[in-house]
This record gives C-alpha cells, structure tokens and sequence, in this order.
C-alpha cells in the first residue's frame, strides 16, 4: 500500500483527500488563492460578473496612476480567423497575446496561462477546432467559437501545481495565431 501523502499526488485516488482538505498543496501565493476562492464559491455567470467589474476597477485605477488599459473584450470587427484541421498557424509573439489579454489574464473567457508562453513565435499544425467541451467545475457541456487545439501541443502541468501527466490539450483563441501559406511552412513544428 502506498503511503497517504503519496495517493495524494494522484489525481483518482487523491480527490477524496483534495475534496475535504487533508491533502497537501504546494504554497500558494495570494492572487492564486483569490482566483481560487472566487473560481469555488462564485457560478460561472458570477465569476464572469465580477472579472469584468473588476476589470473594469483596475483599469480605472491604472488610469489614474497612468498605466495603459487592459481590453474588456476585443471589439468585434472582422470575423473570427476560420481555421481547420491541418492548418498551419504561427503563434504569435507573447507581447502581441499580451496586449489581446484582461487584468484576469483572458480573452473571451479563455486563459493565456503561462505554461503556453514557450510556444509563442513557433509554427504549430491545427488539431481541430473546439466547438464545445465539458467544464469540470460545473459537469457542463459548453460552447466556445474561435478556439482551437493544436496537433501535439499539450499541458506538461504547471507551476502552480507542478507536474501533471494528465496530458490536458490547450485551449487557443484564434487572435492569438496568424493563418501561414501551406507552401511557405516547411513541415516542422516548433520553427
């Protein structure tokens, strides 16, 4: 049998110990335990209410202290970039997705976390577009448009909570990727 704090780190077997807080969690800083706090005790719609009031709050702030604004949502223009299965993209510098993201670190609800920053610059193949996924906090299926999975790209875990062979794909709005000429791309990844 393996020792407790071990069953702990698995993510089956463990949840029972995660669920009633015996199992042991890496330090968290303070902004991790308030994204934390409100992502537990605040329904989706909620939570969504209060990032963008706080959103909002922050960048009225920043703009006494003469900080430049984070974006709400991006103002919809031109439609989404279409992408397919088998496209080739180039993901854009982390400056250009910086400045696409919220004080909440999103765009349209979809996290740039940082473990995705080492693909940023490269040239990466598309899996398939995501028209809906179940989300784990609330066991619903949802909706989502102009976000696709890229072939091989995937989550090795993250700092916060360090390795995770879970192998979860990542989730990418298509502002943050440039369409390129299948003829100009030369079959590698990671270019």
């Amino acid at each position: 049998m393996k020792p407790p704090d071990l069953v702990a780190n698995c993510q089956l077997p463990g949840l029972g110990r995660i669920a009633e807080g015996q199992a042991t969690l890496p330090p968290q800083s303070p902004a991790r335990r308030l994204k934390l706090f409100i992502r537990r005790r605040l329904s989706p719609r909620h939570e969504r209410q209060f990032k963008r009031r706080s959103n909002d709050l922050l960048n009225g702030l920043g703009r006494l202290s003469g900080r430049p604004e984070r974006p709400q949502v991006l103002p919809t223009g031109d439609p989404p970039l279409q992408l397919h299965a088998g496209d080739w993209v180039r993901v854009r510098s982390r400056a250009e997705i910086d400045a696409t993201l919220d004080h909440w670190r999103q765009l349209r609800g979809c996290t740039f976390m940082p473990e995705m920053a080492p693909y940023c610059g490269t040239t990466q193949r598309v899996l398939k577009p995501l028209e809906r996924f179940v989300d784990e906090r609330d066991l619903r299926v949802k909706m989502c448009r102009a976000v696709v999975l890229l072939d091989g790209v995937i989550c090795q875990g993250t700092a916060d909570f360090g390795r995770c062979d879970r192998a979860c794909a990542l989730f990418w709005r298509v502002e943050w990727l440039e369409k390129l000429d299948p003829s100009s791309v030369s079959g590698s990844t990671g270019g």
